[in-house]
């Protein structure tokens, strides 16, 4: 199985995030990364999903997808061509004697501390999945309290946008 990015454009309207999701577990498919968000269209949203497939379902999916109404485009992002970002809130312990520590980890990172109480420390951080593994890893021995963290966010390189067309829903057949 492969690691699939899919950015997909729907009408922003209620519902249309479920009958995604029921798409996807229909097929038997699981969803490893799904965040969904306003685009600079008010009518549009984008949703990007991470699948783990082989390519040949994964094509099944998406025509199915593209089936759907409020669906309006679909991209597959090749990791090489697009920019991907997690965002983590990690919430460790960081008393007097180990605070020191904790923040040279979190500069070492390019991570930032959103939080400060007396025996811990909040930090947020965004990159790669691999990145913000590698900064639980060091964390985990300090003792990690809490923990959040985002779906995948991903757009392509460079100057072209995958809005650039109208997005207006186009006639379909009944």
């Amino acid at each position: 199985m492969s690691r699939h990015t899919l950015s997909v454009l729907v009408e922003n309207k209620p519902g249309v995030l479920a009958r995604i999701a029921g798409l996807f577990s229909r097929r038997g498919f699981n969803i490893d990364s799904l965040a969904v968000g306003p685009t600079e269209h008010d009518d549009v949203s984008r949703m990007t999903i991470v699948v783990n497939v082989e390519d040949s379902p994964l094509e099944q999916v998406t025509k199915q997808l593209n089936k759907l109404v409020e669906v309006l485009k679909i991209v597959e992002l090749d990791p090489s061509g697009s920019v991907q970002r997690e965002l983590l809130l990690v919430k460790v312990r960081a008393d007097l004697e180990t605070r020191s520590h904790v923040l040279e980890t979190v500069q070492l990172f390019r991570a930032k501390v959103v939080d400060v109480a007396p025996d811990a420390v909040t930090i947020e951080a965004t990159g790669n999945a691999e990145k913000l593994d590698a900064l639980l890893r060091v964390l985990e021995p300090f003792g990690i309290r809490e923990l959040v963290q985002s779906g995948m966010v991903a757009v392509g390189r460079g100057p072209r946008s995958i809005t650039d067309r109208s997005l207006r829903p186009v006639d379909r057949p009944a």
